[in-house]
């Protein structure tokens, strides 16, 4: 597959996996949705993750976050191994270290926006630091809405809660999973704009799936998985780069099914 050499980066990771495997089953009905994965994420990047359907880019997101556990391999996150980790001590990472940013917005209706930013730091008895969580109510917008309940609410603005949701618990990294999947193309546009605000000006570090080359054209850098294996990565990557990488990819699978 075209750029089947792992990428190589030279600043301080935040997430990185060695030989990441999950399979799922046993015997020859298994389904291997990852196989032998290697990948670094820099500290302070935006990072997408691409490829065709069923290529394994869900299965990744939720095995490097720790949603999911895989059955070969390592993941760290920063230097603590977290493939070892108890479901106990995995909650805690996620809890402490990671935060969520989903395709359906999972935020509680009978909550107002206030009351669902601040939900996670209450469920880990922790108060928030109110100089960021006014730095981030100011960044995504939010200030004249916090006492709205969801249904009050756009659904660019139901997105921004959710990213202050993610964000106020000072996290390491976060994991977005099609984040405008439920979104037109304007709120869309908006949020993959403050997910860029937020590397830049909070320092943060976001990994993020999605089939749409548009909003991968806002990462740093895009990861490519083609049947489950990593398949070259993008540096700086342009929409016409992108749709290339991802014609080469569908391409090649095709090639192999045929000798196959």
């Amino acid at each position: 597959m075209p750029g089947s050499v792992s990428p190589t980066v030279t600043t301080a990771a935040a997430i990185s996996a060695v030989g990441l495997s999950r399979r799922y089953g046993e015997g020859p009905t298994a389904v291997h949705a990852l196989r032998e994965v290697d990948l670094t994420v820099p500290a302070n990047s935006f990072t997408a993750i691409m490829g065709p359907s069923g290529s394994g880019k869900s299965t990744l997101l939720h095995c490097l976050s720790g949603l999911d556990t895989a059955t070969g391999g390592q993941v760290f996150h920063d230097d603590i191994e977290i493939t070892r980790m108890s479901e106990r001590e995995l909650t805690r990472l996620r809890r402490e270290r990671v935060g969520f940013v989903f395709q359906e917005f999972n935020l509680l209706p009978t909550l107002t926006a206030r009351e669902n930013v601040l939900l996670p730091l209450q469920l880990a008895g922790r108060r928030p630091d109110p100089g960021l969580l006014e730095t981030v109510i100011g960044l995504l917008g939010l200030a004249e809405r916090l006492d709205h309940r969801p249904a009050e609410l756009s659904g660019g603005q139901i997105q921004r809660v959710a990213v202050a949701r993610a964000l106020v618990t000072e996290p390491r990294v976060v994991f977005a999973d099609e984040p405008t999947g439920n979104l037109d193309r304007r709120s869309g546009t908006e949020l993959l704009r403050l997910l860029r605000r937020c590397v830049g000006e909070l320092g943060q570090t976001v990994v993020m799936v999605t089939h749409d080359p548009a909003a991968a054209a806002y990462a740093d850098r895009v990861l490519f998985l083609a049947d489950g294996r990593f398949a070259g990565d993008l540096a700086d990557p342009t929409l016409p780069a992108i749709l290339d990488r991802l014609d080469a990819l569908e391409d090649d699978l095709g090639e192999n099914g045929a000798e196959r």
